[in-house]
């Protein structure tokens, strides 16, 4: 599975609203959306360090890194690179 299907599938997954119409576009903020919440992101920045072996680093704690797929997709990029 592509890096943008792994991201979206635990976001989905995950997400503190359990509604079948709850869609969103890989550049809209899943937090200001309230589809995630702050506990969301301590499993995300979890997931993020265990499925593709990187360190998360208190520097790259910025919700900018993790509202969005795109962003998210990017931060992993420039941590494999």
């Amino acid at each position: 599975m592509e890096l943008k299907g792994k991201i979206r599938n635990f976001i989905e997954e995950n997400m503190t609203i359990y509604d079948d119409e709850a869609v969103f576009a890989d550049d809209d903020n899943i937090f200001e959306l309230g589809f995630v919440d702050s506990m969301f992101a301590l499993k995300l920045v979890t997931f993020i360090e265990r499925e593709f072996a990187i360190q998360v680093a208190n520097d790259d704690l910025v919700l900018d890194n993790f509202s969005t797929v795109d962003n998210i997709t990017n931060f992993i990029n420039s941590k494999v690179a």
